[in-house]
């Protein structure tokens, strides 16, 4: 019977054992049997466990139970030890040792390849956030990514991968990671990721824009440009108050347009609105530079723009209007005009040669140690610099006012190099005969009289012009400064003359220029000397010269910086916390109801004209309102008191007469930066690429702020990647 049973039990296991058949299908282990052949049954146990060792499912003391109680702790014949078996393969000790695997739960495979995947993941990541860091730091320094040749063999693979290479030196994380030790088909260091890399970058920019933006309205500053392969780019810049009072300026984007044609960039820019989620009819305000297809009051863009919002108010760039009343005074006296001519003249024949530079700047030094030991001069750290002249342009006319001060600073240096090459020998004629003409006309009282005329009119201008590039300028703060800008002329025509006069004389005989005796006649070379003419020279050089340039300086400003040329602007200036004793309710009600009826209800204009009589009072007493400087400290200030829940409609009025522009400065300064990226060497750059790069260069302080883990999720979500790039992925 025994014999039977085992017989039985190997021929199934062996069945069972062919068909390879799951462990959980494996038959049922051997019942213990109990009676008079009880004393062999360890043997058969034992040989049952050594020739089918690890199964598991048996049904030992669970099926028929267990009642033989009489011997266990029965020595060798105790059934539970012979159950147990001797040896490590026996079914129980298998089954123990599975038990305690299944406990385990670190050694379960689920975990053993997440933990892998882990590995995976991290090592993209870290892999990922080197590309980014070398794309971010090579944007922000404006330089090229790729290099000419960028093969392994190459001794410069461009300054993308050069990055990496250095980024690997300093962290053996990264060099394990990157490069050749990288797989092939996620090395994040192809053009294709560099760009998208660093568009994710430009569209980070522009959602943390929009979000800055928010509910308030805004203006649009655009100007267009030509970029180094002679495409016509239109860059967009948006003008807003942020939620602490503060008036902010950013590049938003930059378009590719076909043609000027004012609908071609009314289009343009409405579809830019559109993808960053803004309205044309948040729009209160433009400000363009003038060009006709701008400003056009019929079919110029401002106009277009009103059509679709009649409260976006056209504002002229007042610093271009401020360069066109220059450049228009200038041209109109001819002895100005001729003084600009000669200088750019002189400082060309001067400065054409690296050797004729060098010469100058050694004189220049001679020059500021013979005035410092005579005590003309202090000595200091980071006094009496050395310089060479500088070129004026004609897109700028600060320019001109630091050009003619560095020849007057330089004009001994610049006397001692133009007297050596007209009697150098060794130059030509034609270069001889420019550097004696030169130096004929930088010795004459007339030029250097016009000479010190210009500094001191523009010293005035140059003021106003530097403020007017300021992004955080409010509208009124800039007709203050044009208002005293003009008084400060009017008072140089009145006084100036002669501490103007003593001046020159002094630089003239200083320089050992002979000096006019302002009595004598004057001879004017354009009229025939057989008319009579008695003018004297003081005639002359004060009003033909002195008084007739600043009246036409002011002259000029008043026509292009008239304050009721806009009624808005007029009314607006009563806001101005400066002028807090002439507040007048009644018409800041009428300013609200009149410009800006869509953004206030008539019960809001109720609010507001209840509010305006205690912020009146506020304003005159409270210790930090009182004190407020202008449109946009007012504003501020409003926000950290918390007076900004106390007058809410104040506070709307305020932010919607300082989103009014004052000058396209921000578009002139993102061209400037778009003249460092795509250069004559790059000028093949995409107008995708250029866009992004320039959103990140000229926003870097937005985009600086970015981690390199926000990049790496935002990348991974605008395209589907190959490598997993999350942890949650696996």
């Amino acid at each position: 019977m025994k014999r039977k049973t085992i017989d039985s039990f190997f021929k199934k296991a062996e069945t069972n054992s062919s068909s390879q058949e799951p462990e959980s299908s494996i038959p049922e282990e051997l019942p213990v049997q109990h009676g008079p052949s009880t004393a062999q049954q360890p043997s058969v146990e034992s040989a049952t466990y050594e020739r089918d060792p690890g199964k598991f499912g048996s049904d030992t003391f669970t099926v028929k139970g267990f009642q033989n109680w009489k011997k266990v702790n029965n020595g060798k014949e105790c059934a539970f030890l012979v159950h147990m078996g001797q040896g490590s393969n026996s079914a129980h000790n298998f089954a123990v040792q599975r038990c305690d695997d299944l406990k385990n739960s670190m050694s379960h495979i689920e975990n053993v390849i997440v933990k892998r995947n882990k590995k995976v993941v991290l090592d993209s990541r870290l892999r990922l956030k080197t590309s980014i860091d070398a794309v971010r730091w090579l944007t922000f320094q404006a330089c090229a990514f790729r290099g000419h040749d960028e093969s392994s063999e190459s001794m410069n693979q461009g300054n993308f991968l050069e990055m990496i290479k250095i980024l690997a030196t300093y962290n053996n994380s990264v060099k394990e990671v990157v490069l050749e030790n990288a797989p092939k088909n996620a090395k994040y260091t192809s053009s294709t990721v560099q760009k998208e890399i660093l568009h994710t970058f430009a569209h980070k920019v522009q959602k943390t824009i929009r979000e800055e933006i928010g509910n308030n309205k805004f203006c649009l500053i655009v100007d267009e440009s030509r970029d180094a392969s002679k495409k016509e780019q239109m860059g967009i810049v948006v003008r807003f108050v942020d939620k602490e009072g503060f008036i902010r300026e950013r590049f938003l984007d930059l378009v590719h347009v076909k043609d000027t044609a004012a609908l071609t960039l009314k289009n343009s820019i409405c579809s830019v609105l559109s993808h960053n989620n803004l309205s044309v009819l948040d729009i209160r305000g433009q400000g363009y530079d003038g060009a006709s297809n701008m400003r056009g009051e019929w079919n110029g863009l401002q106009a277009l723009i009103l059509k679709e919002c009649p409260y976006a108010y056209y504002v002229h760039c007042m610093a271009h209007q401020l360069q066109l009343a220059l450049i228009a005074a200038s041209r109109e006296v001819y002895k100005v005009h001729n003084f600009f001519q000669n200088a750019i003249f002189i400082i060309n024949v001067v400065s054409v040669s690296a050797k004729r530079n060098d010469e100058l700047l050694k004189n220049q030094a001679e020059e500021i140690v013979r005035a410092v030991e005579l005590g003309e001069l202090e000595s200091g750290r980071g006094a009496n610099q050395i310089g060479a002249l500088q070129r004026p342009t004609d897109t700028r006319w600060s320019s001109h006012y630091n050009s003619i001060c560095s020849l007057a600073r330089m004009f001994g240096a610049t006397v001692s190099v133009l007297r050596s090459l007209a009697t150098d020998r060794s130059l030509s004629p034609y270069s001889r005969g420019d550097a004696a003409a030169s130096l004929e006309k930088l010795l004459s009282f007339e030029f250097v009289f016009v000479m010190h005329l210009m500094i001191e009119i523009m010293a005035i201008t140059n003021t106003l012009c530097q403020a007017l590039q300021d992004k955080s300028l409010d509208i009124l703060n800039a007709l203050s400064l044009v208002s005293s800008t003009k008084m400060l002329i009017q008072k140089l025509r009145d006084d100036g003359w002669e501490p103007l006069l003593e001046k020159v004389n002094s630089f003239c005989h200083k320089h050992e220029i002979k000096l006019l005796d302002m009595s004598c006649r004057y001879v004017d070379l354009t009229k025939s000397r057989n008319k009579h003419d008695n003018r004297t020279m003081e005639h002359h050089y004060r009003v033909d010269i002195f008084t007739t340039a600043i009246d036409q300086q002011l002259q000029e400003l008043n026509a292009r910086f008239s304050e009721q040329s806009m009624e808005l602007l007029t009314l607006a200036s009563i806001l101005d916390p400066r002028n807090n004793k002439s507040f007048d309710i009644t018409e800041i009600c009428r300013l609200a109801k009149r410009f800006y009826p869509a953004d206030f209800t008539e019960q809001e204009r109720a609010q507001l004209k209840c509010q305006l009589a205690h912020y009146v009072f506020d304003l005159c007493n409270h210790p930090d309102l009182k004190i407020s400087s202008s449109l946009a400290d007012l504003a501020h200030r409003l926000f950290e008191t918390g007076k900004i829940t106390i007058y809410p409609m104040v506070d709307r009025l305020l932010r919607l007469i300082m989103t009014l522009p004052v000058s396209t400065a921000t578009t002139e300064r993102a061209f400037s930066a778009m003249k460092l990226i795509k250069t004559d060497l790059r000028n093949r750059m995409g107008d995708d690429y250029l866009r992004d790069y320039m959103i990140v260069y000229i926003e870097k302080e937005i985009a600086k702020i970015f981690t390199s883990d926000e990049i790496i999720d935002l990348y991974d979500f605008l395209g589907s990647r190959r490598a997993k790039l999350k942890l949650t992925d696996v």
